[in-house]
């Protein structure tokens, strides 16, 4: 796919997004799998005037990488704000973790684009994050002083959610603050739940590096069960996947627990295409265990994984009254 095909996406990641100014600097760092994409984000932030450096992974350190390699964490921190645009390789997320944790540190701006792809660039970055953003807030102050939400599918998707009053709901529309980084696409707020029980059928998508192997989930679906927030039992079609998500889900003590509850809000979304960095926004309930973000949710607890799952066509009630019917919003 050519620049002209990736412009508007770029464009909208750099000039909207990240609102990236003329006087700031940005580390941008690609992959051989997305040096396309990297390269037209890099000619928005020429156009921009703004000064930038630039990493290929695999010029740093071979793959999959033990670390974010050093002169990669050397240069970030120098810099207002970073762009993460590469394909993820299996036992990765330690390094992603890394980059992270500098961000978090520097409050800096950062976009977060793993496993982007062209279709993404020509689909989701296309989105007008404006009114991404403005539907985001009408969900983030309905379900902020919630206690209870509940989430079905015809499916068969049936989990209800008890949120703890203590833990913060984070917006990510797309519109990227020092306050927290953000996936591109961006369209979710989510927290860290107080307890979750019921049923998941998992007929979008799963994440982390399970994504590229798998793909869309909807021929093969993945049902789990969660009880007292913890994974008690996964069954599919595709015994690869079923034990492929356990074996990820069983890596340190709370792998198996539910840190994310969310919900997508990016309604320029119409379909899900088996990427989680995509799909994950579409309009409906995804959760997410391992890894709680607590440096934003405020969770206490700690998990060196983190994989998102994703389901379709959702009804969601917030303590009772419907906010979605059928993947649809109702407010």
């Amino acid at each position: 796919m050519g620049y002209s095909e990736l412009q508007p996406g770029a464009a909208n990641a750099v000039r909207v997004c990240l609102n990236i100014q003329p006087h700031e600097r940005v580390t941008v760092i690609s992959d051989v799998a997305c040096r396309e994409i990297g390269d037209a984000l890099i000619r928005e932030i020429q156009a921009v005037g703004a000064s930038y450096a630039s990493f290929v992974l695999e010029d740093e350190a071979p793959r999959p990488l033990v670390g974010l390699p050093d002169r990669i964490a050397e240069d970030m921190e120098h810099s207002d704000v970073s762009i993460f645009a590469a394909r993820v390789q299996a036992n990765e997320l330690g390094s992603r973790m890394a980059m992270t944790d500098i961000v978090n540190r520097r409050h800096m701006r950062h976009a977060h684009m793993v496993n982007i792809t062209p279709r993404i660039m020509t689909e989701g970055m296309r989105a007008d994050f404006r009114v991404v953003d403005r539907i985001s807030q009408k969900v983030i102050d309905t379900v902020r002083s919630a206690r209870v939400i509940r989430a079905r599918t015809a499916a068969g998707t049936d989990i209800t959610a008890d949120l703890n009053p203590n833990y913060r709901w984070i917006k990510t529309s797309g519109l990227i603050t020092r306050e927290k980084w953000g996936n591109l696409p961006g369209g979710e707020v989510f927290t860290t739940p107080g307890n979750v029980n019921g049923t998941f059928v998992i007929d979008g998508v799963v994440g982390d590096w399970l994504c590229d192997r798998y793909g869309l989930l909807s021929d093969t679906p993945l049902t789990i069960h969660i009880k007292d927030s913890r994974l008690v039992s996964a069954e599919s079609p595709n015994q690869a996947l079923r034990d492929d998500f356990w074996t990820y889900t069983h890596t340190d003590e709370n792998s198996d627990r539910v840190g994310e509850f969310a919900i997508g809000t990016n309604i320029e979304l119409h379909q899900v295409i088996g990427h989680i960095l995509q799909d994950e926004k579409f309009p409906g309930v995804h959760i997410a265990f391992g890894n709680p973000y607590g440096a934003h949710t405020g969770a206490d607890w700690y998990s060196s994984t983190h994989i998102d799952v994703v389901g379709t066509k959702f009804d969601i009630e917030v303590d009772g009254v419907q906010i979605m019917r059928a993947g649809a919003f109702l407010i």
